[in-house]
């Protein structure tokens, strides 16, 4: 779910319009506090306990394939639809969650899924991917038949509407003939489950329906059902996934599978309509959202169709007759008329934001209504979890339908619109903001509804001695590409807009069917703190400044100039010199990666004063190997005679963290065991561990006598790595650095402008930082250094960053002071390097953290 802010304006219940198929089956909330990732603070937002993921799902995130999607790959083999097979059974699980409220477990699914599939010629099944825990991700098509030849039709007419929406617009064959591709995302927070219940029902409606309606919709359109984007979380009844992910906040990182998974489906499918099943608000919540809303997409487009299917769907949810007295079922609401704010569309990271991106015109967060999860999961009867969930399967059910009813209806105008968007893209097409002219039909739009951005021509990644690292420029290409963002190289050296650029040089062309997520990913972003008190979720991400590279907005020019030429794949970057030592930056998480494997292999390697690495030449072949894995340069070295060396040793980290943490740090190969107070409490061989970092889930004052004394000893003789106030508050109660550290709003986060002292451990630190609940340091002891502080003045670039009532906690009280502080025994940062696996450039700061310290 995502909690809504409170109700401002009456619910309006608008009369109930007809609805598709047969008559749905059976529905009281109770409302939650909003789910954050833990923040560092030791308040409400804390997680009870450290993340604690296994690492084999950690090496499945990692290395899980994205598996291709689209129609031509099997059409080109003479195959259309349906696509059926047989899948064979999962081992029965008396322990999955969802047996309990009724619902389908996941063992369940494959059977029901081939039972479906031989109900007629309608459903196809296909695995989109596999979960973090090893789970099959199963799409179903649901569709008239269609030959191959008249399969790959379709595929052409997509790529059309995306490639040469012009064309697209006048085709015949597209107004008559294209397929609206609808999308049904389902249970991607595990213990929201409802909605794979509620699809699984709805197919079997549709395979066997034999009425001329559905056999209308059915020709004109393909419905998408991602039965359950988070088995993990379905079986174990968490939200997250096995490694402790929200998916829903993870789109534009896309480090989970299931992420992958769904961006690809976004892709290959490219739908025009989506509805995310969430759950639980009472009355049900159904967007479009409060202000403020995402500047990147064509906003119009999406808030016509987007306003007009959740009245549908409220008509729908409101006319299964359940009611407050009888039920404890509230009507409907849609927040974007009946609340101020609280509940934006603002960050990429939700998934109907993230489909607007990939051409979708009407996209849904629909938040059933009933509470059957956390605590009510525990407390109440199971009769009554029963009841609340067969209302929920009805409520999601209704909205479903509703969704197909708009989409069969409107089907000409949403076709339209979607090539629109890619039009705009492609031709460079000023977006046009929302007003009562704009979008008729739409009430109460106002001046705090209007957000537009001011695309530049062109981004520009540069090759050569403007690129801080060559292995960040690939990562950061390669991502783009994923996404299907457009990306060129340059064939020569050339200018643009004043300024020099080497031979390949990448550009990423703003004018292109895509451009909205191709700005969102690398702009800057926006300081909207004066806009509304309170931010949904995170505000601020831009990859341009987080991601390690150099990226250079464009305002004009030729680009022409570039002479570039479309690329599939980043160029290879990974480089050994031929003779002598070697050394090794440490500016990328995967050049950390590679560190740690050559100390893995006990290759014996030297950490020079400026935070680099030098590895023997006799280990030339390891070095080799490891350039292509992780695609880095071990470059020549000098003899360093005289200079400060540390001998470096593998380092095993006992880490009490968030889940983001706990993946980064597996991400850059680290050793991690997981702790928490509890685990500590129980007993714990400190002897097997050579430094702590901690962030959540370890209070010093809640440890038994045994427990504090061991680890205060470690302390002493090893060394911590603290972030945040939790960090920061075991820093204290330990005595290792004197700081006085202070806590700004904890409602804060975003992007910001740091200044790195140039030591070992941000020596070639991007100047930009990511903040969640900021801390900084003052009072600072003697033998404490500064190695990071926040820019002076405001340092916030982009994000929502407001003081506290009593005016303290806000960004300019940061300004200047220290963010990331160290001494002997100690490493803290007030910054979030880690966040949700998320800025990729600020990971070797901890990395060199945690090498030092121990």
């Amino acid at each position: 779910m995502r909690l809504p802010r409170p109700v401002l304006i009456a619910t309006v219940i608008a009369t109930a319009t007809g609805s598709l198929l047969l008559a749905p089956h059976s529905a009281t909330a109770d409302r939650e506090p909003p789910v954050r990732e833990g923040a560092g603070r030791a308040g409400a937002d804390q997680p009870q306990g450290a993340a604690k993921g296994p690492a084999n799902a950690a090496r499945n995130a990692l290395t899980s394939p994205v598996i291709d999607l689209s129609d031509s790959r099997l059409a080109s083999a003479r195959q259309g639809y349906p696509r059926e097979q047989v899948l064979s059974p999962d081992p029965e699980n008396p322990a999955d969650k969802s047996i309990k409220l009724g619902l389908t477990p996941y063992h369940a699914i494959a059977p029901k899924l081939n039972a479906l599939q031989r109900l007629g010629d309608r459903v196809s099944v296909e695995v989109a991917g596999r979960s973090a825990g090893g789970h099959r991700l199963y799409l179903v098509t649901v569709t008239a038949p269609e030959s191959a030849g008249q399969t790959l039709a379709q595929e052409r007419m997509r790529e059309l509407i995306e490639n040469a929406p012009g064309a697209a617009a006048k085709d015949p064959a597209v107004k008559a003939t294209y397929k609206t591709p609808v999308f049904f995302n389902n249970n991607i927070h595990g213990d929201e489950w409802e909605g794979t219940d509620a699809a699984l029902d709805l197919i079997e409606r549709l395979a066997s329906a034999k009425d001329a309606r559905t056999a209308d919709l059915l020709a004109h359109n393909r419905l998408y059902f991602n039965i359950t984007a988070n088995p993990d979380g379905r079986i174990a009844g968490t939200r997250a996934n096995a490694n402790g992910f929200d998916l829903n906040r993870d789109f534009i990182t896309a480090s989970q599978p299931e992420a992958r998974a769904i961006r690809q489906i976004a892709i290959d499918k490219q739908p025009a309509v989506m509805l995310d099943l969430h759950g639980y608000v009472n009355g049900t919540l159904i967007e479009p959202t409060t202000p403020p809303h995402g500047e990147n997409y064509e906003y119009d487009l999406f808030l016509k169709n987007t306003y007009a299917n959740a009245l549908g769907m409220e008509a729908a949810v409101n006319g299964l007759g359940y009611t407050p007295a009888k039920d404890g079922v509230e009507p409907a609401q849609i927040p974007f008329r009946d609340q101020q704010e609280g509940w934006d569309d603002w960050p990429p990271v939700f998934t109907p934001q993230y489909q607007a991106f990939h051409g979708a015109v009407a996209a849904h967060t629909v938040e059933i209504p009933l509470t059957v999860n956390n605590s009510a999961y525990d407390t109440l009867p199971v009769a009554e979890l029963r009841r609340r969930s067969a209302i929920n399967v009805d409520v999601a059910d209704a909205a479903m339908r509703a969704t197909l009813t708009y989409a069969q209806t409107h089907r000409a105008s949403i076709i339209a619109d979607q090539i629109e968007v890619f039009r705009r893209g492609a031709t460079g097409t000023a977006q046009v903001p929302v007003s009562a002219d704009t979008v008729p039909g739409v009430p109460g739009i106002g001046p705090e509804d209007v957000y537009t951005t001011d695309f530049p021509r062109a981004y520009v990644i540069p090759a050569g001695g403007a690129q801080r690292s060559a292995t960040a420029a690939a990562r950061l290409v390669d991502h783009l590409l994923a996404g299907d963002v457009r990306v060129t190289r340059a064939t020569r050296d050339f200018r643009l807009a004043g300024r020099s650029y080497a031979k390949g040089s990448y550009v990423v062309d703003l004018h292109q069917p895509k451009r909205g997520l191709a700005n969102v990913m690398l702009a800057d972003g926006r300081d909207i703190s004066d806009k509304v008190s309170v931010m949904y979720d995170i505000s601020g991400w831009s990859l341009g400044r987080l991601w390690g590279a150099t990226v250079v907005p464009v305002r004009d020019g030729e680009l022409s100039a570039a002479a570039a030429l479309r690329v599939e794949a980043a160029a290879h970057v990974g480089y050994v010199a031929p003779r002598g030592d070697l050394r090794l930056r440490l500016d990328t998480p995967q050049e950390i990666a590679a560190l740690n494997s050559l100390l893995d292999q006990r290759v014996s390697v030297r950490q020079l004063a400026d935070g680099s690495v030098v590895v023997p030449g006799s280990a030339r072949a390891r070095a080799t190997a490891l350039a292509r894995t992780y695609d880095v340069a071990f470059d020549a070295t000098e003899a360093t005679r005289g200079g400060r060396e540390t001998p470096l040793h593998r380092v095993r980290v006992a880490a009490a963290v968030t889940s983001g943490e706990l993946f980064a740090l597996r991400e850059m190969n680290f050793d991690v065991v997981p702790v928490s107070t509890a685990v500590l409490n129980a007993g714990f061989d400190w002897s097997a561990v050579d430094v702590l970092f901690v962030s959540s889930g370890l209070d010093h004052a809640r440890l038994n006598e045994g427990a504090r004394a061991a680890l205060d000893a470690f302390l002493h003789a090893h060394g911590l790595v603290g972030r945040g106030a939790v960090g920061a508050a075991l820093n204290s109660a330990a005595g290792l650095l004197a700081v006085r550290p202070v806590e700004g709003n904890g409602d804060a986060n975003g992007v910001v402008r740091v200044v790195n002292s140039g030591g070992p451990l941000t020596a070639n630190a991007p100047d930009h930082g990511f903040v969640y609940a900021p801390v900084w340091f003052t009072d600072l002891g003697p033998g404490v250094r500064v190695e990071q502080a926040y820019a002076p003045g405001d340092p916030l670039v982009s994000g929502h960053w407001r003081p506290l009532a009593d005016g303290t906690g806000g960004p300019t009280a940061a300004g200047g002071q220290a963010a990331v502080v160290s001494g002997p025994h100690a490493v803290l940062f007030g910054t979030e390097p880690l966040f949700r696996d998320h800025p990729k450039g600020e990971f070797p700061q901890l990395g060199r953290a945690l090498l030092t310290v121990s």
